[in-house]
């Protein structure tokens, strides 16, 4: 058989094995009506092109152009066709600028109810500054929204037959913006029986004047739940307050979970190729369980500062391993 047609058995071998019909297929919210003007309620488009996305037998990409889009309150859900998802993000999702429309929504942006779904690139704007003030100023204000939640319906899960579980895929290129953001993973073990968290990927971001950065937090009562798999990789911080945080004593107002110990289960955390600036000294803090010791977690190629200088790291109850250039020096 000569080259040529080799050439052409390759290539009749490629189309029968890589049908057309498995190419992904684009829906840009613009053509669903979205307007990129930051001041046109464009809810109903962004949910339109999820709709058809969802629906699609085909791999699908939802596509959000740049410009600035407002969003209200959004649910993406259903039982979807296909399991290949993609969003991705040249622009900026904005939230209502008064906070009481969302204010008490739970969530903002809500993906429910489906699995395999990634989420690259664009800015998160929730203007949240609003708020913020009426809270530090001590009037009744709205609890708050949390800026995306990917979570999925309970299923069975091998390992623990009788446990659901919600599973996240992966976020990534997000730049996250002041406001006092509250953390990646959060507010876990508030019920004895709750679902866990596990096989989550947080990819190329940028965290800019936050509060907290790579923070888990779970509250210090008894619990069921866990957090395993989860990976934060190529991120920037720039004067973030708690850049890499682990919280499991969290118990607001000393209510209901005054000393008691975290039941939630935390392991296989990876932090691969941090940098960047604490706005605090102690960069690295890991404050675990004691019921349930935080374990293996791993810091590789961490680099944070405070003020030109090395940072500080705290540990209690966390065990795990440190590799390559780590700074400030591991406290695991």
């Amino acid at each position: 058989m000569n080259m040529s047609s080799l050439l052409v058995l390759l290539a009749h071998l490629f189309i029968f094995f890589h049908p057309i019909s498995a190419l992904p297929v684009t829906y840009n919210v613009v053509s669903f009506g979205a307007k990129p003007d930051g001041r046109t309620e464009s809810t109903k488009s962004f949910l339109s092109a999820w709709t058809s996305a969802c629906g699609s037998a085909r791999p699908a990409i939802i596509y959000v152009p740049p410009g600035r889009y407002l969003l209200g309150k959004a649910k993406f859900g259903g039982r979807c066709k296909n399991s290949a998802i993609t969003i991705r993000i040249d622009g900026t999702l904005v939230a209502p600028s008064d906070y009481n429309v969302i204010g008490n929504a739970g969530n903002w942006l809500l993906f429910d109810g489906v699995h395999g779904v990634s989420i690259f690139g664009g800015t998160l704007d929730g203007q949240g500054s609003g708020l913020w003030t009426c809270k530090d100023s001590g009037k009744r204000c709205p609890r708050g929204a949390t800026r995306i939640n990917l979570a999925k319906q309970p299923n069975v899960s091998h390992r623990d037959p009788w446990l659901p579980r919600r599973e996240a895929t992966r976020s990534e290129g997000f730049g996250l913006r002041q406001e006092p953001e509250h953390g990646c993973i959060g507010s876990l073990g508030k019920d004895l029986c709750e679902p866990g968290v596990q096989n989550v990927t947080v990819k190329t971001v940028t965290f800019t004047g936050a509060q907290n950065g790579m923070r888990i937090k779970t509250w210090g009562r008894p619990s069921n739940g866990f957090v395993r798999g989860v990976l934060f990789q190529h991120i920037d911080m720039v004067n973030v307050k708690n850049p890499i945080l682990i919280d499991q004593n969290y118990c607001p107002n000393n209510k209901g979970c005054p000393r008691q110990a975290s039941g939630v289960k935390i392991s296989d955390v990876t932090y691969q190729d941090i940098h960047g600036t604490s706005a605090t000294k102690v960069a690295v803090k890991f404050e675990c369980s004691q019921a349930h010791p935080c374990s293996g977690i791993r810091l590789e190629d961490v680099k944070l500062t405070y003020k030109n200088e090395p940072a500080h790291a705290s540990c209690a109850n966390a065990d795990g391993t440190a590799s390559g250039f780590v700074e400030p020096t591991s406290c695991l």
